[in-house]
C-alpha cells in the first residue's frame, strides 16, 4: 500500500510540474459550450427569474391588515411595517433581486452563443427569447428597487445595472445610471426581441415568452412609462379576435363549479388559457399567503371584494375560503412540493407563477385608453371584463355606463371616474399576487398600515421606503444603496 500511494504521488507531482503550462491555457470559465440552437433553446428554460416578488410585494401593499395571530415569516412581517427584509433567500427582495440577475446572465450566455455562432440565422428565435428575457428581469428590477419612471426625473434618478455580457470575473465593478437610460436600454433589447420569437419552437410556450406574452409585457412596459399610444398598440396584438371575454378566467362561470383543490389546480396550469407566461419559483407563498398575521382579513375582505361599480357581487367571494380564524384566501397561489427523495420528508416548496395574464393586458388596454380620452372604447372593456367576474351576471341591471361611474365615486370626470373603476377591479382581480404595489407605485397612493396594539404606520408617496432596498452584497460591485 506504501508503494502504491508513493507512486501515485510521485506520478501527481510530476503531472503537476509537467501539465501546468496546458493547466494555465485553459479557459478558466468552466460554463458548458453552446454548440446548437437546441442547447441554446435549451439553457433558455433557466432566462427567467426563478424566485417570486408576491411575498413582500403584496406585505407592503394595502391589501392586508394586522390580523393579531398568524405566521410571522420576515418577507411577510418587515413589509408590513416599511422595513428593509432582513431575509436573503426565497420570497425576500434579496432572492428576486439575485434571481432577476441569474436569469440576465443566462441571457447574455445564450447571446453570446447566439452571436458567435457560424449560422447565426439559425439561431434568431433563441436571440429573440433571450433579448426579451433579459428586458424582462431588467424591467422587474428598475420597477422593485429604483424610483417609479417619471418623465420629468427619469434621467436623474438612480436606476439599476444594464447588465449585456457575461460575467467572467468573481467581481465586476458596475454603474447604477439612471431610470431613463435602463428603459431605453429595455425598449431596445424588447423592440428587437421581440419579432424574432418563433411560437412553434416551445413544446410548453406557456412557459417561454410567445408573442402573445412578448406583446403583454410590451403593454406593460409602454403603460408604466406613459407612452399610451404603444401601450395600446401591444395590447391589441395579444387579443386575436373582438370578443376579449373568451380569453378571460371563467370567474362566474366554469370557476364556481371547481372546489378550491380543483382551483387551486387551475389556476396556474399551461392549460388555462388566461395564462400568457407562467415561471416556476422557489416560494413558501403558497404556504403563507392565508395564514401569515398581516395578510387579507375580514376587514380587507370586505373592502377589496364586497361591493363594486356594476352594483352586483364578485364571483371571487364565492370562491373565498377561510383557513382558521380570520384567515381569508382566493385559492390561486398552489404549492407544489419536491421531496429529495420518494420516501424522504423533507425537500423543496416551488410556487407557478403567472408573469403575464390575458385579464392584465385589457386592464393595460383600459387604462391606455382612458388616457388617450377613449371613454367608450374603455368603458365597452370594462364591461367585458365584469361579464365574466359577477355572479349571476344581468347585462340589463350590471352593464356599466360612464354616469354609473361617476356617481359611484362621486367623480364627475368620466376619465378619473373610469381609472377608478379600472383599479378596484385589478385590486380584486390580482388580490394575493402581489400585484397591487405597482399601481400604488405608478399613482403615488400612501399606505397605512396599523397594528392591534393600536400602532399606526404611513408609507408616503414620496417615501424613500417605497424603493426596496438592494442588497448590501452589491457595494462590493461598486454599487451605492438606495437612501433611507
Amino acid at each position: 500500500m506504501h508503494k502504491i500511494v508513493t507512486y501515485t504521488s510521485f506520478v501527481l507531482l510530476l503531472g503537476t510540474v509537467t501539465g501546468c503550462k496546458k493547466f494555465l491555457e485553459k479557459n478558466p470559465d468552466n460554463r458548458a459550450s453552446l454548440e446548437s440552437p437546441e442547447q441554446v433553446a435549451q439553457l433558455l428554460g433557466t432566462a427567467y427569474p426563478q424566485n417570486n416578488y408576491m411575498a413582500f410585494t403584496e406585505s407592503i401593499s394595502d391589501n392586508v391588515s394586522d390580523k393579531g395571530t398568524g405566521g410571522l415569516d420576515l418577507t411577510a412581517l418587515q413589509p408590513y411595517f416599511f422595513k428593509d427584509v432582513t431575509e436573503n433567500e426565497q420570497d425576500s427582495p434579496e432572492g428576486y433581486w439575485s434571481a432577476c440577475y441569474a436569469a440576465i446572465a443566462v441571457a447574455n450566455q445564450a447571446l453570446e452563443a447566439c452571436t458567435s455562432a457560424s449560422d447565426t440565422a439559425k439561431y434568431s428565435s433563441q436571440k429573440g427569447e433571450a433579448l426579451v428575457c433579459r428586458a424582462y428581469a431588467h424591467f422587474m428590477l428598475v420597477t422593485l428597487f429604483a424610483k417609479t419612471y417619471n418623465p420629468n426625473t427619469a434621467a436623474s434618478d438612480a436606476g439599476i445595472p444594464y447588465v449585456t455580457t457575461p460575467e467572467k470575473v468573481v467581481f465586476k465593478n458596475y454603474s447604477r445610471k439612471t431610470v431613463s437610460y435602463v428603459y431605453e436600454m429595455i425598449e431596445k433589447d424588447l423592440v428587437a426581441g421581440l419579432p424574432l420569437l418563433d411560437d412553434t419552437r416551445y413544446t410548453v410556450p406557456r412557459y417561454h415568452f410567445t408573442k402573445a406574452a412578448a406583446n403583454a409585457f410590451a403593454s406593460r412596459f409602454y403603460l408604466f412609462k406613459q407612452d399610451y399610444t404603444k401601450a395600446l398598440a401591444y395590447a391589441n396584438a395579444v387579443f386575436s379576435t373582438t370578443n376579449v371575454s373568451a380569453s378571460l378566467r371563467p370567474w362566474n362561470s366554469t370557476y364556481l363549479t371547481l372546489t378550491y383543490r380543483e382551483l387551486w389546480a387551475r389556476y396556474a396550469k399551461a392549460s388555462e388559457p388566461a395564462n400568457l407566461l407562467l415561471v416556476e419559483t422557489s416560494s413558501l407563498w403558497g404556504r403563507n399567503y392565508y395564514n401569515q398575521r398581516y395578510g387579507m382579513d375580514a376587514d380587507k375582505r370586505t373592502e377589496i371584494l364586497n361591493s363594486n361599480v356594476t352594483g352586483g357581487q364578485y364571483a371571487f367571494t364565492r370562491q373565498t375560503y377561510t383557513a382558521g380564524t380570520n384567515n381569508y384566501m382566493l385559492p390561486k397561489v398552489n404549492e407544489y412540493f419536491v421531496r429529495l427523495s420518494v420516501n424522504a420528508t423533507i425537500g423543496y416548496p416551488y410556487v407557478m407563477v403567472p408573469l403575464f395574464t390575458t385579464e392584465e393586458v385589457l386592464f393595460n388596454r383600459i387604462e391606455a385608453n382612458i388616457y388617450l380620452n377613449n371613454i367608450p372604447a374603455a368603458v365597452e372593456d370594462l364591461n367585458a371584463y365584469a361579464a365574466t367576474r359577477i355572479f349571476n351576471y344581468n347585462a340589463a341591471s350590471h352593464t356599466i355606463t360612464t354616469s354609473k361611474m361617476q356617481t359611484y365615486y362621486g367623480n364627475s370626470d368620466p376619465g378619473i371616474a373610469a381609472l377608478l373603476t379600472l383599479l378596484d377591479f385589478k385590486r380584486a382581480e390580482f388580490v394575493q399576487e402581489g400585484m397591487r404595489w405597482f399601481d400604488l407605485l405608478r399613482y403615488n397612493i400612501p399606505v397605512t398600515h396599523t397594528t392591534t396594539e393600536g400602532q399606526t404606520m404611513t408609507l408616503e408617496a414620496d417615501d424613500k421606503r417605497r424603493v426596496f432596498q438592494i442588497p448590501e452584497s452589491a457595494k462590493l460591485s461598486g454599487l451605492e444603496l438606495n437612501p433611507r
